[in-house]
């Protein structure tokens, strides 16, 4: 799996008070449809993808019904929580 350097950049150190911008697979358009409905921090989509308890299918599905995101940047986004949460959890 080759990955972005804005999944690299994001899974290289601890989450804090990053912009949900700052996931791989969200950009400007997502990441305001996000922040519309609360979702602003990368740590917010982080709770929701351990309430779906890390299923990826549940997570992806997520995604594109509350912002719209097509399925490449759904699994871009999950992979990108899915390595930083085997880093940092």
């Amino acid at each position: 799996m080759t990955t972005s350097q804005k999944h690299r950049d994001f899974v290289a150190e601890p989450m804090g008070e990053k912009e949900v911008t700052a996931l791989a697979g969200i950009g400007e358009t997502l990441g305001k449809r996000l922040s519309t409905l609360g979702f602003d921090k990368a740590y917010v989509v982080l709770g929701q993808y351990l309430v779906l308890k890390k299923d990826k299918e549940l997570f992806e599905e997520w995604l594109n019904d509350s912002c719209g995101a097509n399925k490449k940047y759904c699994k871009d986004c999950y992979n990108c929580l899915k390595e930083w949460c085997d880093a940092f959890l």
